[in-house]
């Protein structure tokens, strides 16, 4: 499948990034702009879990009613914030692969509180880019970040790791 991972297919895989990236930053904008509280959604979530047919898992409903809830307003901050991040890395392509990362688990988290919604296809789309590797990313930052920093950072602090000496 190398056909998917070199620089023609990597302009389909960029608009696709950037698309994503924009669906996050619409998502979490106003979520910043307006003040976010994501109690409401938790207590939702949490009286999903009952029932003959519960849209929740016990565990996901524990969870969110154990830790999350009591620390609603920390992760009303993380999840606005969060969508907005994801949506400026995935659209300037920097951080990419971590970007991919943080929004296929917000939206595993949005679907195990038992919200369908674009989430099926928001994190299909990240895990199809995560597949791409550096296609996803080679007409953006990290095209010129990832080797910089592995120049920088990698056989260097490896190698003084390895005698001994401090990571630089």
């Amino acid at each position: 499948m190398s056909w998917a991972k070199g620089p023609k297919m990597a302009i389909v895989w960029t608009i696709v990034r950037v698309w994503l990236g924009i669906q996050w930053i619409t998502g979490g904008w106003h979520k910043v702009a307006d003040g976010f509280d994501a109690s409401g959604f938790m207590q939702g979530a949490i009286a999903k879990a009952g029932g003959d047919h519960p849209a929740v898992q016990a565990w996901y409903a524990a969870f969110l009613e154990n830790v999350a809830l009591p620390n609603a307003k920390l992760f009303s901050f993380l999840v606005a914030y969060g969508e907005v991040l994801v949506g400026i890395g995935l659209v300037v392509g920097v951080a990419t692969i971590p970007a991919l990362l943080a929004g296929a688990f917000m939206n595993l988290n949005f679907l195990l509180a038992g919200t369908t919604s674009t989430n099926p296809i928001l994190f299909t789309v990240a895990v199809i880019l995560l597949g791409t590797g550096a296609a996803s990313y080679y007409y953006g930052g990290d095209r010129f970040l990832v080797p910089y920093i592995k120049e920088k950072f990698g056989k260097k602090g490896v190698k003084n790791a390895a005698e001994g000496g401090a990571t630089v």
